[in-house]
């Protein structure tokens, strides 16, 4: 999950159940504690190629460490509050909730990160050091905007309609923030429309129009006979919870569907299958795509669950196992790879005088096409089975130039009698 939307998420949680009672330092920890498992990016700057790998949703994603951390986080923001109170006005009168409060809040939305981070299929760590198996329970994509706006939309419409008994409400101000954010929430649908017709992911037309009416209703349905001034923010935010809750409860539903019918075909085709998921798809918990790895290749679909009729899969074959694929895995770096790779494809070709080892990553692109996907990693070697250098093609979401382990060396790495 992205870093704004797990603030986000920690925002409404804190507003939801402490804010009132404990104030802008509730709200405060919430939001740090959500976005703060993600501090492992740092390691990033090692310069160590893998590092996404070997330390990125770890230690500081784990439930084992998790108390550690919320106890630090609020010994921390207890120690620098004074400094906050006197250097920023707007903090001048914010006061601290007893430590173990604090403590707790942290840990709440540490324990956000964690579960939205294995709600995606990138997966998270979250019992390390004990285990480091990733959780991956296929619910969410790792951007998801649907989640996105149902965890805001409360606090925006809080915003908009400010539920007080002190002052009568201001109805003009109101009705001038409801059109602002009618528009912006409007022109930001027919964006990730826009932007997901061009990364080839289905999202209807007709779907973004019914999405428009939807935030009218909800931006200026309140307003009628002013029943939305009569809720407080505490209130809109709870309710977002339990439309959040149920929302993840729906995509649940949907991902057992999903999988379903990649059974089926194993089923059919009497497939020996390793590994299978059903693989969330943006914009809509309708999209999915099915995926099953078998002992040389991969089988994957994508479909709409509102489809009656049976996805069509396609079959993307490995290499035939050669020399130069035994070698590439006895490299500790393919080991950890591989460790990672939940539906990878083994790709062996030449180019020149060289030999090309790609191990590419299926859970997050079209594995139809031989193009870079995401966190493809590649290994090269000379004729003579030397390794000349590895490294990333992709190390995420973005194409970016190989990154080389072991740049202009040649390292003999002698061919195994088995393959892997």
């Amino acid at each position: 999950m992205d870093p704004v939307t797990h603030g986000i998420t920690g925002a409404l949680l804190g507003k939801g159940y402490f804010s009132d009672r404990y104030g802008k330092a509730a709200t405060f920890a919430a939001v740090l504690g959500a976005v703060f498992p993600d501090i492992d990016v740092v390691a990033n700057l090692t310069g160590d190629p893998l590092a996404i790998i070997k330390y990125h949703r770890a230690i500081t994603h784990s439930f084992v460490a998790l108390p550690v951390f919320a106890f630090l986080l609020a010994l921390l923001t207890r120690a620098l509050l004074p400094w906050a109170r006197r250097r920023f006005p707007r903090w001048s009168d914010v006061e601290s909730p007893p430590l173990w409060v604090l403590t707790l809040i942290y840990g709440i939305g540490i324990a956000s990160h964690i579960l939205l981070d294995g709600m995606t299929s990138f997966g998270t760590r979250m019992w390390f050091p004990l285990s480091s198996e990733r959780v991956a329970w296929d619910l969410l994509f790792i951007i998801d905007f649907s989640f996105t706006a149902i965890v805001l939309l409360p606090q925006v419409i809080a915003w908009v309609y400010p539920g007080t008994l002190a002052s009568p409400p201001d109805v003009p101000k109101s009705r001038a923030r409801a059109l602002r954010m009618w528009l912006i929430f409007t022109a930001s649908t027919f964006l990730i429309w826009l932007l997901t017709r061009a990364a080839g992911y289905p999202f209807r037309l007709w779907v973004a129009l019914i999405v428009t009416v939807l935030l009218a209703a909800l931006f200026f349905g309140p307003a009628i006979g002013g029943w939305g001034f009569r809720i407080t923010r505490a209130v809109w935010c709870q309710v977002g919870v339990v439309v959040t809750v149920a929302y993840l409860f729906g995509c649940a539903v949907a991902h057992h569907e999903a999988i379903l019918r990649a059974k089926v075909l194993a089923d059919e085709k009497h497939l020996t299958v390793d590994r299978m998921a059903a693989l969330p798809i943006p914009p809509s918990l309708l999209d999915w795509g099915d995926a099953l790895r078998v002992p040389d290749g991969l089988y994957e679909a994508q479909f709409d669950l509102r489809d009656e009729q049976s996805p069509q899969f396609w079959y993307v074959p490995d290499s035939p196992p050669d020399p130069y694929i035994a070698s590439a895995f006895q490299l500790p770096s393919v080991q950890l790879y591989w460790q990672f790779a939940r539906f990878p494809s083994i790709h062996s070709f030449d180019r020149g005088s060289q030999h090309m080892v790609d191990l590419g990553e299926n859970r997050f692109s079209d594995g139809r096409h031989r193009t870079p996907q995401p966190f493809t990693y590649r290994v090269v070697f000379d004729h003579q089975g030397n390794l000349v250098e590895e490294g990333w093609l992709t190390n995420g979401m973005l194409q970016q130039r190989m990154r080389h382990l072991v740049p202009q060396q040649r390292l003999p790495v002698p061919p195994p009698k088995a393959n892997p």
